[in-house]
């Protein structure tokens, strides 16, 4: 049997094994879109009462819905790991330097050249800012979870996955704030510096913190096995909380989107372009510096995605649910799965390429 032919032979034992939540997630996205539109068409009052419930510019059923999502991703993080990044030492290289001098640079050049100038004429002309900074907040922040599921698909190093994630993690604390303010004010757009603080404050410090008393609660009181019951419990919690996010967004954006469906297209432009830039650039790399290929795949798809759930609590916190911000961050997760699905494809029908290397 061929490299190639038992390449997609894994891809699809493994992607039988994603859950049916992860696996038609862009179906999900999409029916969530539709409905947001039609219930915001037929009950605007309620969205737009939901949409005023903020205390100190943080929308409340907004900020408990990121927890719901962002906390159970957090909990599989396990810093421990970081012990062991010297001996993935090239592969962790590569993808950092992915991560933070690359992929939030080369969106925001992108959204610079799409959206700012050669789709500027389709789009509304107030919009323009708000959408490259959404195009900024979303490749700003590394994937957490998705990563896990991405890993396994690749046939991916679980140690070198699990002390990749711990280390991104722990450089978004003190990262994720000055790169976005750094693009943002680069392109010219007014950077509320308080609210972005206290956006990392709440949808990173302390689900970070939290998450981690409670993975050593567990871990201390049941073990693994408590922990993995846990995860498996919260899954759907964290995915249906995404879903209501949506729902939510989308009631409140729908007579823009329904104005300009065009929108969702041409934004869609940059962030398939910057997948496939930054997840080949990190498995070229890869092979250049003689990593494994069980560390080169993973690198590749932890290079290219992002933790969308983060931009968009993110977005809609500094710009508001009606920004363009918002609506470009819930493109990416419109096209999240089938796009990192066929960089897996891609990567698994070059392993035999990859490996003469």
């Amino acid at each position: 049997m061929s490299a190639a032919i038992e390449g997609e032979a894994a891809i699809r034992r493994r992607r039988a094994a994603m859950g049916v939540f992860e696996r038609y997630l862009t179906l999900w996205v999409a029916l969530c879109i539709i409905a947001g539109i039609a219930l915001g068409a037929v009950l605007p009052g309620p969205f737009r009462a939901l949409g005023r419930m903020e205390v100190a510019q943080v929308n409340i059923p907004v900020a408990v819905l990121i927890w719901a999502m962002i906390v159970p991703m957090l909990l599989r993080v396990d810093f421990a790991a970081m012990g062991q990044v010297a001996q993935h030492w090239r592969g962790i290289a590569v993808t950092v330097g992915i991560n933070w001098l690359v992929k939030p640079f080369s969106m925001a050049l992108l959204g610079w050249l799409f959206i700012g100038w050669l789709f500027r004429p389709w789009l509304p002309a107030g919009q323009v800012d708000s959408y490259i900074a959404g195009l900024i907040l979303l490749a700003a922040a590394p994937c957490t979870a998705m990563v896990f599921v991405w890993s396994r698909l690749t046939d991916g190093d679980p140690n070198f996955t699990l002390s990749q994630v711990a280390l991104n993690d722990a450089i978004m604390l003190v990262a994720f704030a000055p790169v976005v303010g750094l693009l943002l004010g680069l392109s010219a757009i007014t950077v509320p510096w308080d609210t972005l603080f206290l956006s990392v404050l709440l949808y990173i410090v302390l689900p970070l913190v939290a998450a981690q008393v409670w993975r050593r609660s567990l871990l201390a009181s049941a073990g693994e096995a408590a922990l993995q019951r846990t995860l498996k419990a919260l899954n759907p919690v964290s995915l249906v909380a995404l879903l209501t996010t949506l729902v939510l967004l989308f009631g409140l954006q729908g007579e823009q989107i329904l104005a300009q469906p065009l929108v969702i297209l041409l934004l869609a432009v940059p962030i398939l372009i910057q997948v496939y830039f930054n997840a080949g650039l990190a498995y070229l790399l890869n092979r250049q510096c003689g990593s494994a290929h069980s560390v080169a795949g993973p690198s590749a798809l932890i290079g290219a995605s992002n933790f969308f759930e983060l931009a968009v609590a993110a977005a809609i916190a500094l710009f508001g649910f009606e920004s363009g911000a918002a609506l470009a961050t819930v493109v990416g997760v419109l096209v999240e799965v089938p796009v990192m699905l066929s960089v897996v494809h891609i990567v698994m029908r070059t392993k035999g390429w990859y490996e003469r290397a």
